[in-house]
């Protein structure tokens, strides 16, 4: 099923079996695209909505040296540009990290959801409002953690949204990002990227390898980060887990 993680770990249970055949009538391509590719550009005028079915995308701007700024980091079971339904064009980029499936699910077709499934779409606007919890979360990331701090927040909601939708088992999950990534994404540079991993290391609290990160101390991981996933708004089996 194509939308088999969507919401999974947030109100999935709320979906009825017509919404989500209703979702998966209104895929109108399934495709799939090679790594570090922009799939929208900003200022570009969109006529359907992006859901990443595997793999792992982000959001970005660049500043006008071309230096860039991740400001999310999408995976499977994530819209990731649902909010440009109502927009009708990006203030951003939206491009794969790793090689990924994708759907597009016409504009068109949501006008129908909002119109005929009233319930389902209040369900799509609860994952836009998602959106918007986390960009407020990196707002305080970035404007008072540390770097380390940054770094080691980053890692808690990657591992947080990875267990909703069953790709961690509490500890290990897939990240495969560069440390170019990671710097872009925390406001440093890959070389500071490099110094926080070590003593992220050393402190015992996870390290990384091979685009794989396995938190060996959680609690003391998540009060070093300050980090409090109730802006993740997962369902209370996943957050206690």
């Amino acid at each position: 099923m194509t939308f088999e993680k969507f919401l999974r770990g947030r109100r999935r249970d709320q979906l009825t079996a017509d919404d989500i055949v209703t979702l998966e009538h209104a895929a109108g391509e399934i495709r799939r695209v090679q790594a570090r590719h922009t799939l929208v550009t900003e200022g570009d005028l969109v006529s359907a909505s992006t859901y990443l079915v595997e793999g792992f995308m982000c959001r970005y701007l660049d500043d006008r040296k071309g230096e860039r700024q991740l400001i999310a980091v999408h995976v499977p079971g994530d819209f990731v540009d649902l909010h440009g339904y109502p927009l009708k064009r990006l203030d951003h980029d939206i491009a794969t990290i790793t090689a990924c499936t994708i759907a597009q699910v016409p504009h068109g077709r949501l006008d129908e959801i909002m119109i005929e499934r009233p319930g389902l779409a209040k369900l799509l606007w609860f994952s836009t409002l998602l959106d918007a919890a986390m960009h407020r979360e990196w707002i305080f990331r970035l404007g008072r953690l540390d770097a380390v701090q940054r770094l080691g927040h980053f890692f808690c909601e990657m591992e947080a949204k990875l267990r909703a939708v069953g790709m961690s088992d509490g500890a290990t999950f897939p990240l495969p990002m560069t440390q170019t990534d990671l710097a872009e994404t925390c406001g440093i540079t890959s070389v500071h990227v490099n110094r926080m991993l070590r003593d992220l290391r050393e402190r015992g609290l996870l390290h990384m390898q091979a685009g794989v990160v396995t938190i060996a101390d959680r609690p003391a991981l998540y009060r070093l980060c300050e980090f409090d996933p109730g802006y993740l708004y997962l369902d209370a089996n996943i957050a206690e887990h």
